[in-house]
């Protein structure tokens, strides 16, 4: 198993972490990530971009997209990427306040989401624009074949973490009422990741919050995201943090950290895996008709673990190039690494299919 790994950025000074990656028409990788004092201080953070010109292998120095926000009433939490159907690069944050309820999950709901947009591959960028979309830790900016442009993020709802999301049909100058994607009396879900699978259905694979190790979870959509049906169990088990999309061959490839339940220790984010699956298997309504192959990307040796929220983007002739974060060698501070890989690591025969249980 072949899976090069590079550093993108490791400042000694600040925990990097949160990243993303897109790749721009002229072949240039961008990846956003924010930067701050601590996971567990946000008295300062910034949202960060860097770039690549040699498909990962060195990146230019980081250079900030917003604002430190030392002393403001707010902070930045994650940033997410995407390149639109015009070829705009739009890059959405949630920003978090300091002066909201004392417990950081009910925050999420005083929380914002704003945009940059990007007309020029990455050398320039507009001004935040704000969103409708109320929430933390969005998923990337998503636009279907019609056009619509849909953001989603999550925050507590009748004491259960909820996904909801908001659509636009005139490219973000309004948005739609607030729609909730999945909401379980049984679960914690969030971190949704959007896969759009054509003909307006959209599967959401979600992360379950309760740190039991259970399975991803999902729900689809057959409307163009106006509605969202039932839940249903994906076998994905301790999956936390997906981030789904499509391979060139009509595989699906989703990377996600790994949880495994049992007795916290505060060091049990130490796993970052990847799988691979099929269009049949997202589309399934009963878990044991989905089926997937999983394989690790990266472990973390540090004492104080934390990893695994990523981006991941594929070069035309095939290559996978995925950006996560992860403590490991630097024992106690967040940095940013780049892994690339072809998709026939999962089989001896690149061509091979998902063996049926």
């Amino acid at each position: 198993m072949n899976i090069e790994k590079f550093t993108i950025s490791n400042d000694p000074d600040l925990y990097e972490a949160w990243p993303d990656v897109v790749l721009t028409p002229g072949g240039q990788l961008i990846c956003v990530f924010s930067e701050c004092t601590h996971h567990r201080d946000r008295s300062y953070t910034r949202i960060m971009l860097t770039e690549s010109t040699d498909r990962g292998r060195t990146w230019s120095r980081k250079h900030p997209l917003t604002e430190g926000t030392r002393n403001l009433p707010y902070y930045y939490n994650c940033p997410r990427i995407s390149r639109l159907a015009d070829n705009r690069l739009v890059v959405i944050v949630d920003k978090i306040p300091h002066d909201g309820e004392k417990e950081g999950e009910k925050k999420a709901r005083q929380a914002s989401n704003v945009m940059f947009f990007s007309g020029d591959e990455g050398k320039s960028w507009s001004a935040p624009r704000d969103t409708a979309l109320n929430g933390i830790v969005p998923d990337k900016v998503l636009q279907l074949e019609t056009g619509r442009m849909i953001i989603a993020a999550h925050y507590p709802y009748k004491e259960r973490l909820t996904e909801f999301l908001r659509y636009s049909d005139d490219g973000g100058d309004t948005w739609s009422d607030e729609v909730m994607v999945a909401h379980d009396r049984r679960y914690d879900l969030c971190e949704a990741s959007l896969l759009p699978m054509g003909n307006g259905v959209i599967v959401a694979f979600l992360r379950e919050n309760s740190m039991l190790g259970l399975d991803c979870m999902k729900v689809i959509s057959y409307d163009h995201g106006a509605s969202w049906g039932p839940l249903v169990e994906f076998p994905l088990p301790g999956c936390h943090r997906p981030v789904a999309g499509w391979l060139q061959d009509g595989r699906i490839f989703i990377t996600f950290r790994f949880i495994q339940g049992g007795r916290w220790n505060g060091a049990s984010t130490q796993n970052f895996f990847a799988a691979i699956t099929d269009r049949d298997s997202a589309l399934a309504i009963r878990r044991e008709d989905a089926g997937n192959r999983i394989m690790p990307i990266d472990y973390d040796a540090s004492p104080k673990a934390d990893l695994g929220y990523s981006g991941w983007v594929q070069f035309p002739d095939g290559e996978i190039y995925i950006v996560n974060y992860i403590v490991d060698d630097a024992i106690d501070k967040g940095q940013i690494r780049g892994y690339s890989m072809q998709p026939s690591v999962f089989f001896h025969n690149s061509q091979g299919t998902i063996p049926s249980s």
